[in-house]
């Protein structure tokens, strides 16, 4: 039985990244992380787009309704700044907000900087799709997605990749199953009830 492909779209937004002024870094860091912590089939739908909260709305209904993404990954646009408006877009695109994720991005990012608590991070559910808004910076989108170790890589602090599997799981229905989302463990581990974890 073939594994199902998990569809994740990514999305950077920043005025100055998708008007060519400079490189972005967003999708690029992004695409890293995925292709070390998970070890499940997966395929990508990209997006470099402008801090427009009509363009942000937008392109979030297109990848959830059109192009059927499992998992949308946002990064940029999340501070308090004027033009920062992604938290304002999800939501307007929102069946259900999922607040547990920002507020553990923020207790990760408060353990490395103070204006951790400016970051405006939200996740909700569309359809039977998870979106999730990341910091703009490689390093902390990293940092809040795998969370805290020691020296030796024992967790402290648990990531919010640790969730995202298991919430996939649960937006499955019979007529529209699932992909069975899994992770390099010593990445991120995964974590589900032991009833719902499915042999390898």
């Amino acid at each position: 039985m073939t594994k199902q492909f998990t569809k994740i779209g990514l999305i950077s937004i920043s005025d100055r990244a998708s008007s060519g002024v400079y490189e972005d870094k967003g999708i690029p860091s992004l695409q890293e992380w995925l292709s070390k912590a998970l070890t499940s089939p997966f395929t990508l739908e990209t997006r470099l787009i402008a801090d427009e909260q009509s363009v942000i709305e937008q392109t979030l209904i297109d990848l959830v309704d059109k192009q059927a993404c499992h998992l949308i990954l946002t990064t940029g646009g999340t501070g308090p700044a004027l033009r920062d408006v992604t938290p304002e877009a999800t939501l307007a695109v929102a069946d259900k907000a999922m607040p547990g994720f920002g507020e553990q991005m923020r207790q990760i990012s408060l353990n490395f900087v103070p204006t951790a608590i400016l970051s405006r991070q939200v996740a909700v559910i569309r359809k039977q799709c998870l979106i999730i808004n990341l910091p703009g910076q490689p390093k902390a989108i990293a940092q809040t997605l795998e969370g805290l170790k020691d020296e030796t890589g024992n967790t402290l602090v648990h990531g919010i990749f640790a969730a995202v599997p298991y919430c996939l799981d649960l937006l499955a229905t019979t007529e529209n199953p699932m992909p069975y989302l899994e992770t390099d463990a010593s990445i991120v581990k995964a974590f589900r009830p032991k009833s719902a974890i499915k042999p390898t």
